[in-house]
């Protein structure tokens, strides 16, 4: 009895360790091989064309690098350092004209009747001093005031604003006129309660002391610190210098406070003494 090993024929598949698999295994290497040659191809592009772009003209190749630097020039660098230099500008007709500004001044309802008795003159000293364009607008209660091409002072429209802010406070026309004379004149404005919270008749007394029979509190205190008070309920508007409007803001606050009238006029005296030796 003849016994025969079955062997797998040859066109089978090979064990790992066969030859044919060793081939198969060579074979497929070179495509491996193949894929990092087309990879290596990739960046030998990528290189070729910093390649290129290293053998272009320096001109080419230095545009976009020059557009973005910035020059160190010494000289650029101090004009950048030091304080701008203007040329002068020429006194030409265009420079010297204003630009067309507007203001406009409310009035509260109980002074528009005064307003429109004293409108002749409010709007005179506005017109020929200033230069200003004015009109009393009576729906919206108010002044507006205009610079013109007869306008020459830059601050002409804010001292109009503030004569016409002064007479509505309820000062004397011809006191809010000195706004626009002089410079060193202000308007100071306060109230009762901004000094002491009064209330009923307490508060009544305390106007009382400020204002005095017939108003000779107010008008020693006007004389002594050379100023103008207004007494509108509980609300003061003192006009003046500043020096002066802080005297009379000093007396009005002691007679706030509780003091004695009496005790108020010596210091007054005292204080205008002083300023007669100061303008001495």
């Amino acid at each position: 009895m003849v016994v025969t090993h079955l062997s797998q024929p040859e066109s089978s598949t090979p064990t790992l360790n066969g030859p044919k698999n060793r081939r198969r295994i060579s074979r497929k290497a070179p495509r491996v091989a193949d894929l990092s040659i087309s990879v290596n191809a990739n960046e030998d592009e990528v290189m070729g064309d910093a390649e290129t772009s290293a053998k272009m003209p320096s001109d080419l190749a230095d545009l976009d690098d020059d557009a973005l630097m910035i020059d160190t020039d010494p000289t650029l660098l101090l004009q950048m350092t030091s304080a701008p230099t203007f040329p002068p500008l020429a006194p030409n007709a265009d420079n010297t004209r204003l630009k067309s500004e507007t203001r406009r001044i409310a009035i509260p309802p109980h002074r528009m009747t005064p307003l429109k008795k004293d409108w002749i003159n409010i709007f005179g000293p506005l017109t020929e001093i200033l230069g200003l364009q004015v009109r009393m607008n009576v729906q919206r209660r108010c002044v507006e005031a205009r610079t013109s091409k007869h306008t020459k002072d830059i601050g002409a429209l804010q001292k109009g604003a503030d004569f016409v802010k002064a007479y509505a406070l309820g000062f004397d026309v011809n006191d809010a006129i000195a706004l626009l004379r002089l410079d060193d004149l202000y308007l100071d404005s306060f109230e009762i309660k901004d000094v002491k919270t009064l209330h009923g008749d307490h508060l009544s007394r305390a106007i009382g002391r400020i204002a005095g029979q017939d108003g000779k509190t107010k008008f020693t205190i006007e004389n002594a610190s050379r100023t103008r008070i207004v007494l509108a309920d509980t609300k003061i508007h003192i006009m003046g210098s500043f020096q002066n409007i802080k005297i009379a803001r000093d007396a009005i606050v002691s007679l706030i406070l509780g003091s004695p009238p009496g005790k108020v006029y010596a210091g007054l005296r005292t204080v205008s003494s002083r300023m007669k030796q100061r303008a001495l």
